[in-house]
């Protein structure tokens, strides 16, 4: 089998997470945050549209890790988006970090939205 060392370029992965912070491109994030290729920063959470608008035409789908565990995007956020053309796949925040990490390698054009593991 043949080991291939994944490279994300100047793309900002996240390396690490723990009970309420992200670690991303080298700095810690501490609670939601939104992390792009080209970016990480704070996010304030589903009530917070605006910033995830800003990335139309930019992404095609937005992973949104819920927390430790699994549940529903808000109808509202979701509709706000899709309408927008961003896909919105909800998945427990240890699990988006992961297939966030995949995809970026594979270059593909995601974000991720993160509540905090507790």
């Amino acid at each position: 089998m043949r080991l291939t060392e994944v490279t994300y370029g100047t793309a900002k992965a996240i390396e690490g997470y723990g009970p309420d912070f992200f670690r991303v491109a080298g700095h810690v994030l501490r609670g939601a945050c939104l992390i792009t290729p080209w970016d990480a920063g704070l996010w304030g959470g589903y009530g917070d549209t605006t910033t995830p608008l800003s990335l139309v035409g930019k992404i095609d789908v937005l992973f949104v890790g819920t927390g430790s565990g699994i549940s529903h995007v808000p109808k509202a956020f979701r509709d706000t988006l899709e309408q927008q053309g961003i896909g919105v796949e909800a998945m427990a925040s240890p699990t988006a970090c992961r297939t966030y990490n995949v995809l970026l390698g594979e270059g593909r054009r995601v974000a991720v939205a993160l509540l905090p593991v507790t």
